[in-house]
């Protein structure tokens, strides 16, 4: 089976993460790029790819390259391409444009131009076209324009690889599917030692450690995948796959604790943790942080506390938000020192002056984003004895 190149999108801070993934999963010519790590592979380790990478977004497939300076070229290097090979004039597409270029600035225009491009090709050879679909295609195309270069691509995952299929629902400000496993494999847990989400919200942090730990594939849960719809889908050897995948699932299971302290958003984390058949391996437990019992052993806590971005008051009641934000984080510095001595403590927020007040020095600061908020993840070391309560120096940021 012949090998070709594929590139994994990712989230920004996750570039290294991946590389690992797909390392792991047996990748080959494997290279970081920005947001994404390009890798060569066949057409079944395409397949296993979106099965299994859990910080991947999309999996692209390249199919032409070429230099581009204005509308008209970009028109004349898409139309060039034999869609007829990937497209039938019957079937349906979508196009995404991404452009970084001086020639090319309006990415709406620059859509419409590979739309139209596609279509005239179709028309001239077949008399008829295939129709634009947004929402459910058979095909969906990406156009990447940086500077005078044009890649385009095949998107063979469809929906983004992050809508794994296990949450029924989510509460306020859910975190990424994809972002709670990289801060997992950031977090360089060992799954033989307890984790801890004591703010779980809907379980997607604790979900995606439990998939981690259990050796479960990601995309285990989701109802297909674009590739599914290709005309060189091979039915038989993607059962073959999925079923390799689900005999090396562990029988064994970790111990992970997700708490909440809203009744309403507990049942909605069961739920989710039952979609994800992990039931037996995470405990969703009904309560605030400072008073959530430590499981034995001494493990990794992972926190994703309300970082007060959406403060739209003025005057007073702005001040007393601010007041209220600042005490919750050093309410999470006194729990910490107090009830989880000897953990190692993450915590991700965008809000780094209400951080603070958590009174510890955090040691590494990795930059991550949260939808469209620039946050930090942040590792704290619980040392036992008088150490953990050393507190940080007033100059230390």
């Amino acid at each position: 089976m012949s090998s070709f190149r594929m590139i994994a999108q990712t989230q920004f801070g996750l570039e290294e993460v991946l590389r690992v993934e797909l390392l792991k999963l047996g990748a080959r010519d494997i290279q970081r790029h920005n947001r994404a790590v390009s890798f060569h592979g066949d057409l079944g380790f395409l397949y296993k790819a979106n099965l299994c990478l859990r910080t991947a977004i999309r999996v692209l497939v390249p199919i032409a390259d070429f230099r581009v300076r204005s509308a008209d070229e970009l028109y004349r290097g898409i139309h060039r391409i034999d869609w007829e090979t990937f497209l039938t004039p019957d079937e349906t597409f979508a196009v995404r444009c991404t452009l970084n270029s001086p020639h090319l600035d309006h990415s709406q225009f620059a859509m419409q131009r590979t739309k139209d491009a596609i279509v005239d090709r179709f028309r001239e050879r077949f008399g008829k076209r295939p129709s634009v679909d947004t929402e459910d295609p058979v095909m969906r195309i990406q156009v990447h324009v940086i500077g005078d270069h044009c890649q385009v691509s095949l998107d063979s995952s469809g929906t983004s690889l992050h809508e794994r299929g296990y949450r029924d629902g989510t509460g306020p400000a859910p975190i990424n599917e994809v972002l709670a496993a990289g801060m997992v494999q950031l977090s360089g847990w060992d799954p033989r030692r307890p984790l801890v989400d004591p703010m779980c919200g809907s379980g997607t942090i604790a979900i995606e450690a439990g998939l981690l730990a259990c050796n479960i594939p990601p995309g285990l849960f989701r109802k297909g995948f674009g590739f599914q719809r290709w005309n060189d889908y091979d039915a038989d050897l993607f059962g073959t796959i999925h079923d390799s995948l689900l005999k090396r699932i562990s029988e064994e299971r970790p111990v992970i604790v997700a708490g909440e302290r809203s009744a309403e958003i507990v049942e909605m984390a069961r739920t989710n943790v039952a979609n994800a058949q992990l039931d037996d391996a995470i405990e969703v437990r009904h309560s605030a942080f400072e008073d959530l019992e430590p499981p034995p052993g001494k493990g990794v806590l992972i926190i994703n506390p309300p970082y007060g971005e959406r403060m739209d008051h003025q005057g007073a009641e702005a001040e007393a938000e601010v007041e209220a934000i600042n005490a919750f984080y050093k309410m999470i510095g006194d729990t910490l020192k107090k009830r989880w001595s000897g953990w190692q403590a993450w915590v991700i927020t965008s809000n780094m002056e209400a951080a603070k007040h958590i009174k510890l020095t955090p040691k590494p600061r990795i930059q991550l984003f949260n939808g469209s908020l620039d946050c930090r993840f942040m590792k704290y070391d619980l040392y036992e004895g008088s150490r953990r309560l050393t507190p940080r120096p007033a100059s230390s940021n």
